[in-house]
């Protein structure tokens, strides 16, 4: 059955909204970003999104809500800004992700949503990422009545424990949430959020944004416990022994580092992404001596890898002051897994891109620090399992170059806790944990969904594998435990 059109609100013509201009966002200028660790994007002002938002042409089969891996009503939202209603527009966004200002800041929507907007077959899509951001932020400014007591629906009765506080587990809580179950999340951390407060720069997300976040979830009533490592503190059997869960989502992440198994990362002066951006982004290590984190300030700082963390690893080194921070990547530009937002906004800040070549060895000092990198440049063969051009070494090319500064940004694997505790977790050869369509895992009552499942993937796509489990979970609960009051 089709899906049934909102009521429209733009007064413009369907042949002319296609006349106007995509909205430029503003930005800091990047000789000054480049020092400081400010939000680069500054948001659309309410001119600019109502400007934008005029430009959808109301598809009677808007194939941008099957691009969005959370099934947001697009249309819908766009329409309220049109109508220049910017707190129902956030309300319908949130029917069905419980991060907007996060997911309108960080999410690929130019591979998701705007990649299939019917709009962006002829020119520039319409920017719902930066609409989503919008309303996001207009309603946090504002206020629009979410997590009040009037909103929370009958107990239950049943018990809920949510493992990893991430973008998964934001997802699962918030949908659980909405049920009238009793939601617990347990962090690893000293601060929620997990990928997101760790991984991403206070430049693309600022943890006030994501601390709004989880307080609107707090406020509907999800409990949050940091400080608890799932394995350690206590294990799954435990949860449903002792603390009484009647069923528990994994959301772990896979935020295990990956390291290239050659000569001299044991030095020092070479860290993994995870511990760089760790030691910058949620220990405040970029605000040394005010916050006592010690973080190298490097002069020729090379970052190996060409994905998001990559880019943010990069432009993190060149905000501390790095007199040159160069991406070190063995695929050309073009394999680059990185959004071309975050290439871009790293050219104009300054970083310099070696692409078409691969570390083979750091080399070290007599006090054990990294003082230069061995390199061979690469040329691209056939493709290989991943569809992207292999690299192959060219005979007779290696060469030397001065480093101070070394991170390692070439992926990440699953923590071996789950795996050690409770071997009736089934995992795969790589540690990430078995699990079906719906995140049941071979455990009876637990479920997973996110990068513990499979691998790291995006912000967006690991909450509609929350979504997805807390439906799961729900019917799990009238079947297998009892009904729902």
């Amino acid at each position: 059955m089709d899906r049934q059109k909102p009521e429209s609100f733009n007064p413009i013509p369907v042949k002319e909204r296609l006349t106007i201009p995509r909205q430029n966002m503003p930005e800091q200028d990047p000789n000054i970003r480049n020092g400081n660790f400010l939000e680069v994007n500054l948001g659309l002002t309410e001119d600019q999104a109502v400007i934008e938002a005029q430009r959808c042409i109301e598809c009677k089969k808007p194939t941008c809500i099957e691009g969005c891996p959370v099934s947001i009503q697009i249309p819908d939202f766009i329409q309220l800004i049109c109508k220049q209603d910017f707190l129902a527009a956030a309300n319908k966004i949130k029917e069905d992700s419980s991060l907007p200002a996060v997911c309108g800041r960080v999410c690929p929507q130019e591979s998701q949503c705007e990649a299939v907007c019917v709009v962006g077959k002829r020119f520039e899509s319409v920017a719902i990422g930066r609409l989503e951001r919008f309303v996001a932020d207009y309603a946090m400014q504002h206020g629009n009545g979410d997590g009040s007591q009037s909103n929370r629906p009958e107990p239950t009765g049943h018990k809920i424990a949510i493992v990893g506080s991430g973008p998964a587990g934001l997802a699962a809580a918030s949908d659980l949430i909405k049920e009238g179950h009793e939601v617990t999340v347990y962090e690893a951390l000293h601060e929620f959020g997990g990928v997101l407060v760790y991984g991403i720069p206070e430049f693309r997300l600022p943890k006030a944004i994501l601390r709004k976040e989880v307080a609107n979830l707090e406020n509907r009533g999800v409990k949050f416990i940091k400080n608890f490592i799932i394995g350690r503190s206590m294990t799954l059997q435990e949860l449903f022994e002792e603390e009484g869960f009647d069923a528990v989502f994994l959301g772990l992440g896979a935020g295990l580092p990956r390291f290239m198994n050659i000569p001299g990362e044991n030095l020092n002066g070479v860290y993994s992404a995870n511990e760089f951006l760790t030691r910058s982004n949620l220990m405040r290590g970029y605000d040394f001596p005010e916050w006592d984190t010690p973080l190298y300030r490097a002069k020729h700082a090379i970052i190996v890898g060409g994905g998001n963390t990559a880019m943010d690893a990069v432009r993190t080194a060149k905000r501390l002051g790095a007199e040159e921070a160069s991406i070190v990547y063995r695929r050309s530009e073009e394999e680059m897994p990185a959004r071309n937002e975050e290439i871009h906004h790293a050219k104009e800040e300054g970083v310099a891109f070696m692409n078409l070549v691969n570390p083979i060895e750091f080399i070290g000092d007599e006090n054990g620090s990294v003082v230069a990198a061995k390199c061979l440049r690469m040329e691209l063969g056939e493709p290989d399992a991943s569809g992207r051009r292999r690299p192959v070494p060219i005979e007779g090319s290696e060469f030397i170059m001065e480093v101070d500064m070394v991170v390692i940004a070439v992926g990440n694997g699953s923590n071996p806790l789950i795996a050690q505790t409770t071997p009736e977790i089934e995992t795969n050869k790589w540690g990430n944990i078995v699990a079906d369509e719906d995140g049941q895992t071979s455990m009876e009552g637990v479920f997973a969904g996110g990068d513990i499942v499979t691998g790291g993937a995006t912000v967006i796509l690991a909450m509609g594998a929350g979504r997805k489990a807390a439906t799961a979970i729900n019917q799990y609960l009238k079947t297998k435990v009892g009904s729902v009051a």
